[in-house]
């Protein structure tokens, strides 16, 4: 195991040797210690490594992320995940706005709650949420799975495109061209995994699904007020 420490050494420094393809293929567990908020922690990491953080960090923990499981002991500021193409990301706290927005592939799993704006943008991620998530969660989020096993804010789904939004607890409402459409049986297959990897007991027939209505595919004089 490879330790760094944010007291000793630089940020710049601890990203770029995680970056480096000739270290990162000799040792494949690495700890960061005394993260103190910092920002930008792991950031980049394309090699099949984990990488443990002890303690909470600030903006854009893990971003960009391809193939790396990240472990973060602690809770998140915002935009954790942001843009990542593979691997997992696992917060045991909770997470600030925007998590896991424009991510491409990959797993984000949250222990704790999310704020505002979770999975904005979603082009094939997957979000775990094992407690609440705030308003406007999956705004135009195209493709992926966000699932919520708490309660979800105002706007939810607002102009989602063909995601799916799977909530186990109560919505407050739902945003421009999002419904509650039929759970089939793709629906609780993806489910059952979701759940199965983040180690959550709940039945997948515990949640509701929610997704595009497709008024907003094409322009129509009488949806105007919708945009």
């Amino acid at each position: 195991m490879k330790i760094f420490d944010l007291e000793k050494h630089s940020l710049r420094e601890i990203n770029q040797s995680l970056q480096t393809s000739e270290i990162t293929e000799g040792k494949k567990i690495y700890e960061i210690r005394n993260p103190k908020g910092s920002h930008a922690v792991a950031v980049g990491l394309k090699a099949k490594i984990n990488v443990n953080i002890h303690g909470s960090t600030g903006y854009y923990c893990g971003g960009m992320n391809q193939k790396a499981k990240i472990h973060v002991f602690g809770s998140v500021g915002p935009g954790v995940g942001e843009n990542m193409m593979s691997g997992d990301i696992i917060i045991e706290g909770d997470a600030s706005q925007y998590a896991g927005a424009t991510g491409h592939g990959g797993v984000l799993l949250i222990k704790g709650n999310a704020s505002s704006r979770c999975g904005i943008s979603m082009k094939g991620n997957d979000i775990v949420v094992l407690g609440n998530i705030g308003h406007m969660a999956g705004f135009m989020a195209q493709s992926g799975n966000l699932v919520v096993l708490g309660n979800a804010g105002e706007g939810l789904g607002d102009s989602i495109y063909e995601a799916n939004i799977f909530v186990r607890g109560k919505v407050s409402n739902l945003g421009a061209d999002c419904i509650e459409k039929d759970m089939r049986k793709e629906h609780l297959v993806t489910l059952k995994r979701l759940l199965k990897k983040s180690n959550c007991s709940v039945k997948p027939q515990e949640f509701r699904r929610f997704g595009s209505a497709r008024t907003l595919y094409n322009f129509e004089i009488d949806n105007v007020n919708l945009y």
